[in-house]
């Protein structure tokens, strides 16, 4: 009686470790393939950021020509 305990009472350490090993190793892999999604958004964000603007718009109708245009020294002076 003494043996089928002591048998039962190892089996159920060497399961025991066999479940953390896994839980462990699940949980690793759960971790890595979260810091690659974290590190796949973050190398995508930039290259789906909106163009610079213009400062400000240009009117509708308005037309740009080199005759009217102010330099930017006469914008300084």
């Amino acid at each position: 009686m003494l043996s089928l305990v002591t048998a039962a009472e190892q089996q159920y350490r060497h399961e025991t470790l066999w479940r953390d090993r896994e839980l462990a190793l699940l949980a690793s892999i759960r971790d890595r393939r979260a810091s690659e999604a974290a590190a796949r958004a973050a190398a995508a964000a930039p290259a789906t950021a909106r163009p610079q603007r213009a400062v400000w718009a240009r009117p509708i109708g308005a037309h740009f020509s080199q005759a009217d245009s102010c330099t930017t020294s006469c914008a300084v002076a």
